[in-house]
Order: structure tokens, then C-alpha cells, then sequence
């Protein structure tokens, strides 16, 4: 996919507006951004690559045409939606946690299983944020040494619950 036309579900929630940002700061190539969400964020307007974007409702007629579906959304959504973006053609990397520990999707950190990112349409699931970051790190001693467990304890993030999460800490 050299210029895909991507579509950004859950593009007016915290991790989707993140995600616009990101693509926008890397200047990810795409031929053209298609923003979805639920029926409360429709109609609602957002701005990328110096452009107002309406964004639309999210339903499985949404990805024709769609080369790669970022899903920024509730599981619920990904679950619903994800499997009908790949019927149309699209290629779906899931942020939430549904897709995760489903055998049939692979679960990639980019530095450390590459070889897992599928070359046809299919859904790629994104492992959690604290889990990245162990992974990456343990990865090395992994490959000197072996590893055979880990017991990890994290604090999760006030953004994970989204705008509410963060309205609520800074209350």
C-alpha cells in the first residue's frame, strides 16, 4: 500500500484523535482520510492535514473502497465493524483490547514481530500500551538469555477510559 485511503474509526475519541495527529506529524502517506464514530459524533467536524473533515457513522458500508481501518473505538464497535471492513478489502489494525487474545489474529509490536504483520486484508490487533513497552525492552534479554514468565504489575493510564477518564482526573 503505497498511498492507501484510510479510515480512522473512533476519530473524534482521545487514542483516535492521537492517532490523527501521529499520522499526521510522521506524514503517513493516504491517499485520502475517511473519519468515523457513533451516531453522537457524527456530523461533528475534524481538522487533518490543514482540512476540516466531516466525520461520518461508522456501519460496515463505510470501508468500500478502503485500503487500511485504524480502530481507535470501543471493542464493541471493533467487534461489530472490524470483520465486515476486511470482507470489503481493508486491512484493520485494532487498538482495543477484542482482537488481542483471538488465535486467528495476530497480536504486533512492530520491533518485535513484523513478520506477523499480514500481507492481505485481515485484522492486526495492538497490544496493550504497558505491554509494548515490556516487550520492547525485554525483548534483547529474551534473545540472550531466554525467557520463560513474566509477572508484570502496571498502573494503567486515566486516558484509557477515553475523555471522560481524563475530565474526571483533572476534576
Amino acid at each position: 500500500m503505497k498511498n492507501p485511503r484510510i479510515a480512522v474509526v473512533g476519530a473524534t475519541g482521545v487514542v483516535g484523535e492521537t492517532l490523527l495527529r501521529i499520522l499526521e506529524e510522521r506524514g503517513f502517506p493516504c491517499a485520502d482520510m475517511l473519519p468515523l464514530a457513533s451516531a453522537r459524533s457524527a456530523g461533528s467536524k475534524i481538522r487533518f492535514r490543514d482540512k476540516d473533515w466531516l466525520v461520518e457513522v461508522a456501519s460496515p458500508d463505510s470501508f468500500g473502497g478502503v485500503d487500511l481501518v485504524f480502530f481507535a473505538a470501543t471493542g464493541a464497535l471493533s467487534k461489530t465493524l472490524a470483520p465486515e471492513a476486511v470482507k470489503r478489502g481493508a486491512l484493520v489494525i485494532d487498538k482495543s483490547s477484542t482482537w488481542r487474545m483471538d488465535p486467528m489474529v495476530p497480536l504486533v509490536v512492530p520491533e518485535i514481530n513484523a513478520d506477523a504483520i499480514l500481507s492481505e486484508p485481515g485484522i492486526i490487533a495492538c497490544p496493550n500500551c504497558s505491554t509494548i513497552g515490556v516487550v520492547q525492552a525485554l525483548q534483547p534479554v529474551h534473545q540472550l538469555a531466554g525467557l520463560k514468565s513474566l509477572v508484570v504489575t502496571t498502573m494503567q493510564a486515566a486516558s484509557g477510559s477515553g475523555a471522560p477518564g481524563l475530565e474526571e482526573l483533572q476534576a
